[in-house]
């Protein structure tokens, strides 16, 4: 496809700035999500920690840290358009701080409670600022049966919600509980309710290779897969470069501890299509 000129993000930007999300005019092509489905498979079928599984089974939840390890994964974090949008959101250089897919197979899928990213993120690793964006690609096509991600619109200018009293001194956090469906960090069921009757909710939901981005501090949860259908998600969290956490704890497949930015290359085997203009009537 042609560049894509950094003029193209404004709109994106205010959107993002309003509403904590905005959605890309473009999806990558059948061909790019065959390849990145293929690895996020291969990958789940290892034994390494970076695999996550659902509570008490063997069905994988989660993959971290691809970018790490596998080539496709890496070409994918430095695709100029990822990179660029990032850039733009945060306002200057980013670095990958995380990158993950989440599986939600079909029937087995557990749901995500209600959360904020920014609070681990903070809490945990000592992130000093939500100056980071998360990129959803969708690896299947995500309908409102199998699991599709629900945001707050504007919730992310809320600060963050609910945070539990600190640890005692000397307690040490399981990183466990930031990766499963009982997670640490919540946000009160019934004031995500309460916000989501006052400001309605965003369905993520789309064909394979749809992009959505969205902001560390917006209230997000996802529900149980209950269709045939499976949901793989991949995220990638780009953070500004000068937003690194100092001293970060949790494994380096949660927290990257390289902090160079990226630098942006294309790789012709993970190309964008742009989506119909839904002002032009056919």
């Amino acid at each position: 496809m042609a560049s894509i000129g950094a003029a193209s993000h404004v709109g994106l930007a205010s959107a993002y700035e309003k509403e904590g999300w905005c959605e890309p005019p473009y999806r990558f092509s059948d061909a790019a999500v065959a390849l990145l489905r293929e690895r996020a498979l291969a990958i789940s079928g290892e034994r390494r920690p970076e695999v996550v599984h659902e509570k008490g089974s063997g069905i994988v939840r989660a993959i971290h840290g691809c970018h790490a390890f596998d080539e496709v994964c890496a070409a994918l974090v430095r695709h100029p358009y990822l990179v660029e949008l990032a850039e733009q959101l945060v306002g200057g250089p980013v670095y990958v701080y995380q990158f993950k897919v989440n599986l939600k197979q079909a029937h087995e899928g557990a749901a995500w409670p209600w959360h904020q990213d920014f609070a681990f993120w903070h809490e945990e690793d000592g992130m000093p600022r939500p100056d980071a964006v998360n990129i959803a690609v969708s690896l299947d096509d995500v309908h409102e049966d199998n699991g599709p991600l629900m945001a707050i619109p504007g919730s992310h200018r809320l600060g963050l919600l609910d945070l539990p009293e600190g640890r005692a001194d000397g307690e040490e956090s399981d990183w466990h509980s930031h990766v499963s469906a009982d997670l640490a960090y919540t946000v009160n069921a019934d004031r995500a309710r309460a916000l989501a009757e006052q400001s309605g909710h965003k369905l993520f939901t789309g064909p394979q290779g749809s992009i959505q981005v969205f902001h560390p501090s917006i209230v997000h949860s996802s529900s149980n897969n209950v269709s045939a259908d499976r949901r793989a998600l991949l995220l990638i969290t780009y953070n500004a470069v000068a937003n690194a956490p100092k001293c970060p704890s949790r494994p380096a497949f949660l927290v990257s501890r390289d902090t160079t930015a990226v630098e942006p290359r294309a790789d012709a085997r993970l190309d964008l299509q742009a989506l119909p203009d839904p002002a032009v009537s056919l």
